[in-house]
């Protein structure tokens, strides 16, 4: 399935809240879930009126409502969620944690990109290093020690540049540090739960995922 190019605040819409999918933007501009709270289309307004929904209903926006914010394709939130559910732990916890150490998810908690999306162009237009290669994979999996650094020659891109300058810059999560300067950061740790700061029921989509 080709990925989404549409306009991002129908996604919004659809799952009922704000997934700051337009970066800054967001924060700035009046949000169309603001002015219409209900989902796109000629039937949205009837959706909205309903009061109960299935727990398949339920299980489903949660899921799509995650798969949209980080931006992923079907195909690879199944793969990553069967990897979670092959390693020891809570499945569902393994499951975010691997969607917050994709590369390009780390690009944006460090700041350098104002949405998930422009980390990801970042990392396809060869900006990135990991331990001194270049990495080209948005989803490429960051471990505890490794150093993630914008390649000397694109520092100063704007893109950046308008990242870190941003008022509405979210406050640096504590499994990642960074150099600003130099625009160098490391992976501290392996992040938890507690360290991924999202309101999502990750137990639905297990649920989902195990009918």
């Amino acid at each position: 399935m080709a990925r989404y190019t549409g306009p991002v605040c129908k996604l919004c819409r659809r799952e009922g809240q704000k997934l700051f999918l337009k970066g800054q933007k967001c924060y700035t501009e009046k949000c169309p879930v603001e002015r219409r709270g209900y989902p796109p289309g000629q039937h949205g307004p009837a959706q909205a009126r309903r009061r109960k929904q299935s727990d398949y209903a339920l299980q489903l926006r949660e899921k799509q409502k995650v798969k949209r914010m980080y931006g992923l394709q079907e195909a690879q939130f199944r793969n990553l969620f069967q990897r979670a559910a092959r390693e020891g732990g809570v499945t569902g916890e393994n499951l975010l944690i691997g969607l917050e150490t994709r590369l390009d998810n780390v690009i944006f908690r460090l700041g350098l990109a104002a949405s998930r999306n422009q980390a990801r162009q970042l990392v396809r237009h060869r900006h990135v290093e990991v331990n001194g290669r270049t990495v080209d994979v948005p989803s490429y999996q960051v471990s505890p020690g490794d150093d993630i650094a914008v390649k000397t020659r694109s520092r100063e891109l704007e893109p950046i540049e308008v990242a870190l300058g941003s008022r509405t810059r979210p406050d640096l999560v504590e499994w990642l540090t960074l150099d600003e300067k130099n625009r160098v950061a490391r992976v501290v740790r392996k992040p938890t739960r507690d360290d991924i700061p999202m309101e999502v029921q990750e137990q639905l989509i297990v649920e989902l995922y195990s009918k």
